[in-house]
């Protein structure tokens, strides 16, 4: 039996749309342990719920690889999702307007 780990490079979502690159040195069924190696100071080994990982990968550079693919193909959508936070703000203000002038007639005896 061997300690090394076949996958040691992770994608750990960092925000919506970006993925930090995280190096596994220990893992359990549950968790994992390790570091992550682009921040300025890296501090002692951090534990995470295996669920926490997005993607593994066998190399640093597959790692950033996949997540420079993937900040591409987020990109890709940028366009349809201003559209549709747009429409979504039209939206809510007919609601907003709809419920004061309902209270307003309310008020009015209508």
């Amino acid at each position: 039996m061997t300690d090394r780990i076949e996958r040691p490079w992770a994608l750990m979502r960092h925000h919506a749309g970006w993925a930090d690159v995280f190096h596994i040195e220990s893992e359990t069924a549950d968790s994992i342990t390790g570091f992550y190696p682009d921040r300025e100071t890296v501090g002692p080994p951090v534990n995470y719920s295996v669920r926490a990982v997005l993607a593994r990968f066998p190399t640093m550079e597959a790692a950033r690889a996949a997540r420079e693919g993937a900040v591409l193909e987020w990109r890709k959508h940028d366009e349809g999702v201003r559209e549709a936070e747009t429409k979504l703000r039209e939206a809510e203000k007919a609601r907003e307007e709809a419920w004061l002038g309902c209270l307003r007639d309310a008020a009015n005896g209508g």
